[in-house]
């Protein structure tokens, strides 16, 4: 590794790193057209080998002096470390540097909706999840607990968001994903590859997701907490059901609903489908 001494937070060699809790303007420096479009944040040294493990390449990695040690080995020669005090890298990343570690990935290329669905029995499909937390966290229930993919909609967060895959613990770095160009029209190609449209509502007219037997080609449609899918998509889905609540309760975070879904319809402790 390059070991590199960064003793000003204004450094431009570690501009990639500055106020990454600024969502709005990360989103917008990481976007089409901004200056870090291409790149990517891996928080923790964890999520940083997952990201080496699915062979994704990294540009550089910003450390603290008593993290260095947290540099995975499989990191090539000639990728620059940069090494500065805990103060300052605190002060660059604009949060308190608990793990010690962040390194700035290059993004993958976009995978196309049609082949993430040619490949993918069960998927899961997000309409306006814009908390990243959220987000995360139905990543890696979804990925665990059987379905095979994720297809996201144009309102729907980064998946490569820092927070997202911090969240996910790396686990969007092997989960197959791609973004729909439009939508709700964009379910029109997941129906087409043969899934079933089953939409996620918490009203009691629909019916339970467990009493709903599912076939084997089925894509989960999910909205936002709080407001859940727009009336038009519901209008697109073929079936709607609920998960059974408590008197009282009008609704789960998303990311549990969708973690229950998933273990439903990923079928792990049940017999194949024909």
């Amino acid at each position: 590794m390059q070991l590199i001494r960064i003793d000003d937070p204004d450094d431009p060699r570690i501009d990639p790193y500055t106020r990454l809790t600024d969502e709005q303007l990360r989103r917008r420096r990481e976007g089409p057209g901004g200056d870090l479009h291409g790149i990517f944040i891996c928080e923790g040294e964890l999520v940083a080998e997952r990201a080496l493990a699915a062979g994704l390449e990294p540009v550089s990695i910003l450390v603290a002096d008593n993290t260095l040690h947290k540099v995975p080995p499989a990191v090539a020669e000639g990728v620059p470390v940069y090494v500065g005090s805990s103060e300052l890298v605190e002060k660059v990343t604009g949060f308190r540097f608990h793990r010690g570690f962040v390194a700035a990935f290059r993004r993958p290329p976009e995978r196309r909706p049609k082949d993430v669905l040619a490949s993918s029995r069960r998927v899961l499909v997000c309409e306006n999840v814009n908390n990243p937390t959220n987000l995360g966290v139905m990543v890696r229930s979804a990925a665990a607990l059987g379905i095979d993919a994720l297809l996201i909609d144009p309102t729907t967060c980064d998946p490569l968001y820092r927070r997202v895959v911090r969240v996910s613990m790396g686990t969007v770095f092997a989960f197959p994903h791609a973004r729909l160009p439009a939508f709700p029209e964009g379910l029109e190609v997941v129906a087409a590859h043969g899934h079933l449209l089953v939409g996620l509502s918490p009203d009691p007219a629909a019916p339970s997701i467990g009493s709903f037997r599912f076939p084997d080609r089925v894509a989960l449609v999910l909205g936002a907490e709080g407001p859940g899918l727009t009336e038009e998509t519901k209008r697109r889905v073929d079936q709607m059901v609920r998960i059974p609540m408590r008197a009282g309760i009008d609704s789960l975070n998303v990311g549990a609903a969708a973690a229950i879904a998933a273990y439903v319809v990923g079928g792990l402790d049940s017999p194949p489908r024909g």
